[in-house]
């Protein structure tokens, strides 16, 4: 079959590998019809780049048609249309009865000292080969796969297997109080996605980013848009009663803007050799910390920040002493997508109140793929959301 394989820094090709095939009874074989590109798979373009094997399959965010189940997945039958969570999780462990999924006891990458394993996503999550395929092998599918009804496009469904239940989740541990308002840092797919999810719980949202082409999309929703930059947390203030948002949605990560010398660290670390590069990026962290510090001042005292964007690094300064003093409170981690999947799905109608059906701002064939992830790093061409089409 075909699939986007990773082959270097910054090279993706569209190349053949094996087939998927049944190893477990508790596998199922899914033939993708839509994937999706995520914020995430950037950082294995260029930063995280050490744990990757060329030719691994990439990709977490698929759904398709179920071509072949093993002996132990009762629930599913070939011919089910189903979304695939990017964690995989067997859902009768402790951590998955704990509504914990991303730290499955049963899937836990124990060597690496990590939670559930994912899709497409390293060695430091099981190196599982990816969804950016014809075709995907699916562990635990006993418990994984959402069966979701034929007839609305894929457009409809196949952000629960990342961006809905990702931003949902970082809503849900925003804490917003009723009536209150958040500040969401960064637009791109997750925080969009956030940003819709809060307003349709009747929040004030203010969306904060860089690119116009963003900040336009955002307001069409309903966002109050501000551009990053000098002045930012005094800006806010002035539209929070001088104190600043009760709530910040950090969606932006590593990836941020404003951290030249994290930068150059980056850059540098991809000049290593991968086994030195490992260690550098696990024990000395090369992150850009600019979004986080920047919640940090921007939330008002006693407020929470929900930190959904990805960070890497194992040594990261974060002030702490800030944070003490205004008794933040900061939540962060994977998305448990099988916790939320269930409220989800409900929104997800003909009314269409999340416009999931317009959310993706390119559709290409998979083939396009290495170009799709060249135009979504540099933001070209408004990509926010490129979904690929096998």
């Amino acid at each position: 079959m075909k699939a986007l394989t990773w082959q270097g820094r910054r090279k993706i090709e569209y190349a053949d590998v094996p087939d998927p095939r049944i190893q477990e009874p508790t596998d199922a074989i899914v033939r993708v019809t839509s994937t999706g590109i995520c914020g995430s798979d950037l950082h294995l373009y260029e930063v995280l780049t050490p744990f990757l094997d060329a030719g691994d399959v990439l990709g977490h965010e698929a759904m398709g048609i179920v071509e072949e189940t093993g002996t132990a997945v009762p629930g599913l039958k070939p011919g089910d249309r189903v979304v695939v969570p990017f964690n995989i999780a067997c859902g009768s462990c402790f951590m998955c009865v704990q509504g914990l999924q991303t730290q499955c006891e049963t899937t836990q990458v124990r060597d690496q000292g990590m939670g559930a394993a994912l899709f497409g996503y390293t060695k430091l999550y099981g190196q599982v080969p990816g969804g950016q395929a014809e075709y995907v092998r699916v562990p635990q599918a006993q418990y994984g796969p959402i069966k979701v009804s034929e007839g609305p496009p894929d457009d409809r469904f196949v952000y629960l297997s990342d961006v809905l239940p990702t931003a949902w989740q970082a809503v849900e541990y925003a804490g917003i109080p009723d009536g209150g308002t958040v500040v969401v840092l960064g637009l791109g797919p997750i925080g969009d996605m956030a940003c819709r999810i809060a307003l349709h719980r009747g929040h004030r949202v203010l969306g904060v980013d860089l690119v116009p082409e963003r900040l336009q999309r955002a307001r069409g929703c309903g966002v109050e848009t501000l551009e990053y930059g000098d002045g930012l947390t005094d800006r806010i203030r002035d539209l929070t009663d001088g104190r600043g948002p009760d709530s910040v949605i950090d969606a932006v990560g590593m990836e941020a803007h404003g951290s030249p010398v994290a930068r150059l660290g980056q850059q540098a670390a991809g000049l290593l050799p991968a086994a030195v590069q490992r260690a550098f990026v696990q024990k000395a962290g090369v992150d850009r910390l600019a979004a986080l510090q920047a919640s940090v001042e921007i939330v008002r005292r006693g407020g929470t920040i929900s930190l959904v964007g990805v960070y890497g690094g194992a040594a990261d300064p974060l002030p702490l002493l800030t944070m003490f003093d205004k008794q933040v409170q900061l939540r962060m981690g994977q998305a448990n997508v099988r916790r939320w999947s269930d409220q989800i799905l409900p929104l997800l109608t003909d009314d269409d109140p999340l416009q999931v059906d317009s959310f993706a701002t390119h559709r290409l064939p998979l083939p396009d793929g290495p170009a799709a992830y060249e135009m979504f790093q540099h933001k070209r061409d408004g990509a926010v959301k490129v979904l690929l089409q096998p």
